[in-house]
């Protein structure tokens, strides 16, 4: 079994990487452009784990380098601007895939590819990490319990302190700027980033964090396979302070583009240790389901927290060998909630030391 993981040797790829090498016999290939990183994980990692060069802006590359494998997992960011180069290179080497795609821009490219991987007997997954994925996989259990679902909020809390590098803080500013999708009563609607502040919940050592309004795919993807009135994502990094200075920095217009959020993340990058000042290097995510059972009211929720990288690598690596096993039949483009067991993920995070938190609140 050969599982090809592109961008495998970056802050979340890595550890998709060592999941997959801990709970298989897979051979692993670290695809990235950084070779001489690349061949240094895999030294470390051992016999079943290569390096191989790729260019991610180079379709015919990725898929080359995609060729023979049985399955493979995308996370080379920004995936505003990935994602889709991603996805029709395995489509097109006619590789089952998963990624880790947490921008909202490119879930209509994503979606649009679906009769393309059913032509080529392909099942692609996007979305399958912390946020989203585990936070769709809660959605679609909690969904399952009711009768009728009114309302799913989403909420995530990322440490400044527990992530790094330049496609993480690319992600930020580009969720925070302008417009972003949301789903209320029924309909798609864009509503200001930054706005919608409230105080969640969420299991230590986060507690409680005040979060947003926030570009995210959730909205975007969990109305297309679960009937609801409301579909909402608000989250926030830790400390506040990190917040408020991104904030400064999309008022000041260093977010209005893909060049300008190039040359703003940049600059953070190259300073980036300052902002994990005084953080938790601990990330969360909550899930609070909302609708009816039998006629009565029900409430439910979903809590998780954990490293990011293992909260977000970890379940791309088990979609990847649920995908190389033949265990999801459905071909074609899905996000989490559309093909996945909940009940199968959450036992595998289990058996990783992931706790989904479970409550059903009077």
């Amino acid at each position: 079994m050969k599982i090809v993981v592109l961008g495998g040797c970056g802050d979340m790829g890595s550890y998709v990487v060592r999941d997959l090498v801990a709970n298989s016999d897979a051979n692993v290939v670290i695809a990235d452009y950084r070779l001489p990183k690349a061949q240094k994980l895999a030294a470390e990692l051992g016999g079943r784990v290569s390096a191989a060069f790729v260019d991610a802006n180079e379709e015919a590359a990725l898929a080359s380098v995609l060729q023979s494998a049985d399955a493979a997992v995308g996370c080379i960011g920004p995936f505003y601007h990935f994602a889709p180069k991603m996805a029709r290179a395995a489509i097109q080497a006619g590789v089952n895939y998963v990624d880790i795609c947490d921008d909202y821009g490119p879930m209509p490219a994503l979606f649009a590819l679906d009769e393309a991987a059913k032509q080529a007997g392909v099942t692609a997954i996007t979305g399958l990490g912390w946020t989203p994925g585990m936070t769709n996989v809660c959605a679609r259990r909690g969904a399952d319990r009711l009768d009728a679902v009114d309302e799913i909020n989403v909420a995530w809390a990322g440490g400044a302190a527990d992530s790094e590098g330049l496609a993480v803080i690319m992600h930020v500013l580009y969720a925070i700027t302008g417009q972003v999708p949301t789903y209320l009563n029924g309909q798609w609607q864009d509503i200001d980033a930054l706005s919608g502040k409230e105080v969640v919940e969420f299991p230590q050592p986060l507690g409680k964090v005040e979060v947003f309004h926030c570009g995210h795919p959730e909205p975007l993807t969990i109305p297309r396979y679960i009937k609801a009135n409301t579909v909402t994502l608000k989250g926030a990094l830790t400390p506040k302070w990190n917040d408020d200075f991104a904030a400064f920095l999309v008022r000041l217009g260093l977010g209005n583009t893909p060049g300008r959020i190039a040359f703003t993340a940049k600059a953070v990058h190259a300073i980036e240790g300052v902002f994990r000042t005084g953080g938790v290097p601990a990330s969360a995510m909550r899930v609070d389901v909302k609708g009816t059972k039998g006629g009565v009211r029900k409430h439910y929720t979903f809590a998780a927290a954990d490293k990011m990288g293992r909260l977000t690598g970890i379940p791309a690596a088990i979609g990847a060998l649920l995908l190389a096993q033949g265990q999801i039949a459905q071909k074609g483009v899905f996000a989490p909630e559309g093909c996945l067991d909940p009940q199968l993920l959450i036992t595998e995070l289990a058996k990783r030391d992931i706790t989904v938190h479970e409550q059903e609140i009077a």
